[in-house]
């Protein structure tokens, strides 16, 4: 399968019940193991005893180093459980590790935070501003407002590991020639 990497930018679009994070870490693990600077997160889910809902934490692919990025609102709540707090701070040492140069950028998710304004939308406009490719996957759920946000201007992308890792390398080396080329 060709996949276009024309776009720096791309999603994987999911629906529910799809594990698309298997996806996302076997991408970040065969590009670093060709020796690309992956930076980002990869979610995380682990049961909570306590509560009927999972607690979700996010997994610096670098580091190994797990954040929790879920809530609890009690019992009865049917608010987002998505800490806006734990995603601000995330997304700080993300813009850092931009500036420090990265071969490319992966997000757990296009979500509520990002379709809402906030979340990692920043990382994202800060990574195509320095030209650092971004890949990330967006529910069916948040799949309009991804769509007015990327507009034209990115890559879809399916729930398999092998295309989105050609569109992984592809986007790289496209982007290390545009900086040999300025």
């Amino acid at each position: 399968m060709s996949v276009n990497s024309a776009y720096p930018l791309a999603a994987i679009h999911f629906g529910k019940d799809m594990f698309v994070d298997g996806v996302l870490i076997e991408t970040v693990q065969a590009l670093q193991a060709e020796g690309f600077r992956i930076g980002g997160f990869v979610q995380r889910e682990t049961p909570d005893p306590k509560s009927c809902c999972a607690i979700t934490h996010v997994e610096d692919v670098m580091t190994g180093k797990r954040h929790r990025i879920s809530q609890a609102l009690g019992a009865g709540s049917k608010g987002c459980r998505l800490d806006p707090q734990a995603l601000a701070a995330i997304s700080g040492g993300l813009l850092e590790l931009l500036e420090e140069g990265v071969d490319l950028i992966v997000l757990n998710r296009f979500g509520k935070g990002e379709s809402d304004g906030q979340g990692l939308r920043a990382v994202i406009e800060k990574a195509l501003d320095l030209g650092v490719p971004v890949l990330t996957a967006v529910r069916d759920t948040y799949a309009p407002a991804w769509e007015e946000f990327s507009g034209e201007f990115a890559a879809t992308l399916p729930m398999d590991a092998t295309a989105v890792i050609e569109w992984g390398r592809a986007a790289m080396l496209e982007a290390r020639e545009g900086c040999d080329a300025a």
